[in-house]
């Protein structure tokens, strides 16, 4: 095993001045992902994670949290793919006081309230359509009957408010488009349709009326609560999330996140009176995707929580500037003021850090080892603490590190390069050490490599001749983001909130590929998405498999996809082959392989072309389909098959073909749960040499856009450092010859394969409906035999945060 030293890899010490931001922004980085020995982390995109104050463990991504009406406790819904928790934390402490676990397919999600004496409290049950109450007696929960919500059209229960009278809780139906009101009596609900998907919820002092976001609309809703009836909706900024109101009634902030603002509602007319901009300057792309707000008790300062980039905003109330920032952990979700302090409750708190160890015991699951955490930040106050926060926030944040690539990539999008086609080649979800681990070059861990030469010869004969990148890492931690990541360089609210309870088989759909204008990130979710920006500057492209169905219909919520999509290319459907047979003319890469004869023909080719290569998922052991080593074989072999394709024809020349996973989800890494595999196959990178750059998913979709002469879609590959030191001056010419795989591609899985009853409940046509961490045991037992144990993870976080339970 190579142990990988703390070095610094690509990322420097630096700082820029963003243009009218007022604020100098760093460089993050040097080391790898994950949490540090002393407190800190840094994330798979290179920022630092640095969080002021007292951190108290929590579970895995909590998403809401509320205070006690005489604020001596919160309380936190932990709604991550395991098992979710409602924790009741002592505000005078900081300390976890109470843990009420959920295993599934019990469920919870984003909405926890009181009742105004205290008594009582509630939480939303999310895919299990209910209200869960408890009854509170000396600071202690006590679970009791539930309010059910209508069956018939799933609810699913979001944000959650409760009249002043404690008669009524309020429910954003988040999958049903309506606003639901629940008597505290008598269990009775009545409903009104409200915009898509609805979140938060917040009832004015006097209790006449509700404001309720709408995240799939970019509106608000108001509604009458005595007529139980919606009177106006007002338009706000895209993806709004939480929303509070001043004592007086009469301002509303609302967080748009998608947006990066935060729009103040005068409630007296129902009417926008504000617009707070969060960006650091007019110039900068969005990113910041403010989560939640809070007033400080004068209600001078308006706080937001921006979970994009880990840390809360300081805003004056009134005009909206910017007074400074105070880091927190990774993806803050939830900000209350109670006195000068602050709770701030962290999604992913420190990071992930490696999933295998030297002990023979089992790998943990990605998504099991992000653990929430509570940051207690004193003094908020101080502004000479405000000062020195904010410098460093700014040195928390990466900046892009200029390399030479030989001219290769351009400085700025529309600069010469000789590379005048690319192909972006986007696979599913296995890590670096799986497929490169025994490679002989790069920083791999033999140990951990399920798919070596016999059934992944293309991939690793490309990491060798081309360039092997042991330093590159996945955005996302499942599908769901990964592929909001890979296509817009970023992953919203929305996504992040729901995903698990889609994995976790909690009652929530996968809509995250075209399905629902909710996922899509940005301010405007027309132009979410590469190709968008790739048809705006008239850079032509085709698109093979992105947002496509099983059948290769382009999602039609999408304005540019359709008319530029191959509709005999398949989407995910693990039924469906990569390669093409050539004998039968049936494959993913049949499809392709047709239009790009036609393309040699006729001399054009796209400047870009996007290809889904998806059966690297494998199907675990489920019966009757192929084995992993086969899956895996046969998406190597169509990769193979692309390559070899152009590197023998007269795009050979001025081609570059990008290679990435979704994310890392399906196997154990040494390094970090997120690092995986990516490759560069170009004449300019034919070096054999290895790249250590610290690179992520959002380092190529930069590279991509700088050669294809377009801009960055979001802060996040604005920042990053383009993957220049991958390229050289002097090309090599050579063709590449696809290599068949030894590993059979029909070999199947027998009725008793390891794990078989668990791969089973793998749909061929829906990813990740299993439970990943078994399914991943199936991967490696198929490969390493039965009853044979992953490597354990180590994982930094445990020792450094006191308080959870």
């Amino acid at each position: 095993m190579h142990s990988r030293s703390r070095r610094l890899t690509g990322l420097v010490v630096a700082a820029v001045l963003l243009a009218g931001g007022g604020a100098a922004y760093g460089v993050a980085g040097g080391d790898p992902p994950g949490p540090r020995g002393d407190g800190t982390g840094v994330t798979p995109g290179g920022y630092r994670i640095t969080p002021a104050g007292a951190q108290v463990a929590l579970g895995p991504l909590p998403l809401a949290s509320a205070l006690s009406p005489d604020g001596s406790r919160m309380l936190v819904t932990n709604d991550g793919k395991g098992k979710q928790s409602l924790q009741v934390v002592d505000t005078a402490t900081g300390q976890v006081t109470q843990t009420l676990p959920y295993g599934r397919p019990e469920a919870l999600y984003a909405g926890v309230a009181w009742s105004p004496d205290g008594t009582r409290a509630y939480a939303s049950a999310g895919g299990n359509d209910k209200i869960r109450v408890f009854d509170v007696s000396a600071g202690r929960l006590a679970e009791t009957e539930p309010f059910p919500l209508p069956a018939g059209k799933k609810a699913f229960p979001a944000g959650l408010a409760v009249s002043p009278g404690g008669e009524t809780i309020y429910v954003a139906g988040q999958l049903a488009d309506a606003f639901y009101a629940v008597d505290t009596a008598t269990g009775a609900v009545r409903a009104v349709p409200v915009g898509h998907n609805p979140y938060g919820v917040t009832v004015s002092r006097d209790g006449a009326t509700a404001y309720v976001t709408n995240q799939g609309a970019a509106t608000v809703s108001v509604v009458d609560l005595r007529a139980l009836a919606v009177t106006a909706t007002l338009r706000v900024g895209t993806h709004p999330n939480k929303a509070v109101l001043d004592r007086s009634g009469r301002r509303l902030y609302v967080a748009a996140s998608d947006s990066d603002e935060v729009h103040v509602i005068g409630t007296a007319g129902n009417r926008v009176i504000r617009r707070f901009d969060l960006r650091p300057g007019p110039a900068a792309e969005v990113g910041g995707n403010p989560a939640a707000v809070a007033l400080s008790p004068d209600e001078r300062v308006l706080y937001v929580a921006d979970s994009g980039t880990n840390d809360v905003a300081v805003l004056d109330a009134e005009d909206g500037r910017t007074l400074g920032r105070i880091p927190t952990g990774w993806y803050p979700t939830s900000v209350q003021a109670v006195g000068d302090r602050l709770l701030v409750t962290n999604a992913k708190g420190l990071g992930a850090g490696p999933n295998a160890g030297a002990d023979p015991a089992s790998h943990r699951h990605i998504d099991s080892m992000l653990r929430g955490t509570l940051s207690v930040i004193s003094g908020v106050a101080d502004p000479g603490r405000l000062a020195e926060w904010s410098r460093q926030v700014a040195a928390n944040t990466p900046a892009a590190v200029s390399r030479d690539g030989g001219g290769v990539v351009p400085a700025r999008p529309g600069a010469p390069t000789p590379i005048k086609h690319v192909i972006y080649v986007v696979r599913e979800n296995r890590t670096y050490d799986q497929v490169l681990g025994d490679l002989g070059k790069g920083d791999g861990d033999p140990r951990l490599t399920l798919f070596g030469d016999t059934s992944a010869p293309n991939t690793r004969e490309l990491a060798r001749r081309f360039v092997t990148l042991d330093d590159f890492y996945a955005d996302a931690e499942i599908s769901a983001q990964g592929w909001s990541w890979s296509t817009a360089a970023n992953s919203n609210a929305y996504t992040e909130q729901t995903w698990p309870a889609y994995y976790s088989r909690r009652g929530h759909p996968y809509d995250y590929e075209g399905g629902n204008p909710a996922t899509a990130p940005g301010r405007d979710r027309r132009d979410a998405y590469l190709w968008n920006r790739l048809a705006a500057a008239g850079v032509s492209y085709r698109n093979y498999g992105f947002y496509t169905t099983s059948k290769g219909v382009a999602a039609p919520l999408d304005p540019d996809l359709p008319a530029h999509t191959d509709p005999t290319f398949a989407g995910f459907d693990l039924s469906k082959s990569d390669h093409c047979d050539e004998a039968t003319g049936i494959g993913r890469m049949c499809a392709w392989l047709r239009e790009f004869r036609a393309y040699e023909s006729s001399g054009t080719l796209p400047a870009v072309e996007l290809v889904r290569l998806p059966n690297d998922h494998t199907a675990g052991t489920k019966p009757g389909v192929p084995v992993p080593k086969a899956y895996v074989a046969d998406n190597d072999y169509a990769l193979g098959q692309l390559v070899d394709a152009v590197s023998h024809s007269a795009f050979w020349p001025s081609t570059a073909i990008f290679v990435v996973e979704d994310d890392a989800q399906n196997g154990p890494d040494h390094v970090d749960a997120h690092r995986t595999v990516a490759l560069i196959v170009s004449p300019y990178t034919q070096t054999g040499r290895v790249d250590s750059t610290f690179y992520s998913t959002v380092s190529m979709l930069r590279t991509i856009e700088l050669i294809a002469g377009i801009g960055p879609m979001t802060r996040f590959d604005a920042s990053a450092t383009p993957m220049t030191a991958s390229f050289t001056d002097r090309p090599v010419m050579t063709p590449y010859d696809a290599i068949l795989p030894a590993q059979p591609f029909d070999e199947r899985n027998a009725p008793d394969a390891p794990l078989a009853a668990a791969s089973a409940k793998q749909p061929p046509r829906q990813e990740e409906r299993v439970d990943e961490q078994v399914f991943n045991r199936a991967i490696w037992q198929s490969v390493k035999g039965r009853g044979s144990r992953m490597p354990a993870p180590r994982h930094g976080l445990a020792g450094i945060l006191p308080g959870g339970r």
